[in-house]
């Protein structure tokens, strides 16, 4: 199975080749003394500015410019970077992006650093020896079994440090992940220090709708993918009857974000919102998580990692395993599913509606399985970037 994250032109291998070439000789002949140390720092493809990389990179920004140029790698096909005058962003794939790649001290990436930091890295990465390279994480690993392709073993084996939430994701990655101890730091994950003291709400009005993304999806056809039970129970959720009269008759609205991977099927949900039912969707352009999961007062998912940020705010989550054993099957989890999800478990579309009832008519605005946080999240302090910093960087 293949999956492809990015298309690439016929000439894009020889484009790339020419320019890291000549980032890699002028980087060597470049004499010029940098008096700040340099940053590179990227996440979500380079296609938005949220999550842990975002976070880590506005804190750099607004808390070390005098000792750390941090630069921000963004997808130029887009406009965010432009649009939210985000400082120092490089188009990734650039020549500025390679040279910058030779001349860092450090690199900071949430999901993969040939995707994030520099297109193609695992072809040319034997020429940088020297940058010290963190993986800041996307979410805290246990529902994911991670998936190492190829191109992936040597940029594991490259990177100095990977972050961890807390003890418990420390000892996952040292035993399941096999990583060595001396790389695995506990920081935190950066993204938690945006969120305020935990704040429930007087009434659950607001439901965030979100689904994680699963790799044998992108090898469907469109034919095929309409009668996937992915499909399906989406549009079973959207289009239920009592779900529906639920959100209608307390005045209530559903916002359903897609996963960034599913663009490519995205016309097939084009026509089902419904903002006379409080259905909506937003958009796939430019969406902003972090927004949805601050103004959401409770999260309906099947195990996207956005249900550990509903966890540390103490808001109510509904987990909808409409796939389970084919998605154990085909990538598998370190937690259990039966024991371990911290919400309702709801196998059904029925069962969601039944859980959704309840949470509406017995008010309940906080979540049941809060006390179990503390087995996965160490720090509650809103000073995690600042530990990230302070052990990778000594500022």
């Amino acid at each position: 199975m293949s999956v492809t994250l990015k298309e690439k032109g016929k000439l894009d291998p020889l484009k790339v080749f020419l320019k890291v070439t000549a980032a890699f000789l002028v980087s060597i002949f470049s004499f010029k003394k940098e008096h700040k140390k340099i940053a590179l720092v990227g996440g979500n493809l380079g296609e938005k500015y949220e999550d842990n990389a975002a976070v880590f990179h506005a804190y750099l920004v607004n808390n070390h410019r005098d000792q750390v140029t941090a630069y921000w790698m963004y997808d130029p096909k887009t406009s965010y970077a432009k649009d939210g005058s985000i400082p120092n962003a490089v188009p990734l794939g650039s020549f500025r992006n390679y040279l910058l790649f030779f001349k860092a001290d450090y690199t900071f990436h949430g999901h993969s650093l040939m995707y994030d930091i520099a297109p193609s890295v695992d072809k040319f990465l034997f020429l940088n020896r020297k940058t010290i390279i963190t993986h800041v994480s996307h979410g805290i690993e246990g529902f994911k079994k991670i998936l190492i392709q190829k191109e992936d073993v040597p940029l594991l084996k490259r990177t100095n440090y990977f972050n961890c939430a807390s003890e418990y994701e420390k000892e996952l990655k040292l035993k399941e992940w096999k990583i060595p101890e001396h790389k695995l730091i506990i920081t935190g994950l950066p993204r938690f220090d945006r969120y305020a003291e935990n704040k429930p709400v007087k009434k659950v009005k607001k439901i965030l709708m979100m689904m994680t993304w699963r790799e044998w999806l992108f090898d469907l056809s469109e034919e095929e993918f309409v009668e996937s039970a992915y499909f399906l129970n989406t549009i079973g959720l959207i289009s239920h009857p009592g779900i529906r009269e639920l959100i209608i008759r307390n005045d209530m609205t559903m916002q359903i974000t897609l996963h960034p991977f599913m663009k490519k099927f995205k016309k097939h949900f084009t026509g089902l919102a419904d903002p006379k039912s409080g259905i909506e969707f937003l958009s796939s352009t430019n969406p902003s998580i972090t927004r949805a999961i601050e103004e959401n007062d409770m999260l309906l998912t099947d195990i996207t990692s956005v249900s550990w940020d509903f966890l540390y705010l103490n808001k109510p989550i509904i987990f909808n395993m409409f796939d389970r054993e084919e998605y154990l099957e085909k990538r598998g989890t370190y937690l259990s599913l039966e024991t371990d999800l911290y919400g309702y478990k709801a196998d059904t579309v029925e069962e969601v509606y039944f859980y959704l009832k309840k949470i509406v008519e017995e008010n309940i605005t906080t979540n049941d399985w809060y006390p179990k946080a503390t087995q996965y999240i160490d720090y509650y302090d809103h000073q995690n970037c600042k530990r990230l910093a302070e052990k990778v960087l000594g500022v």
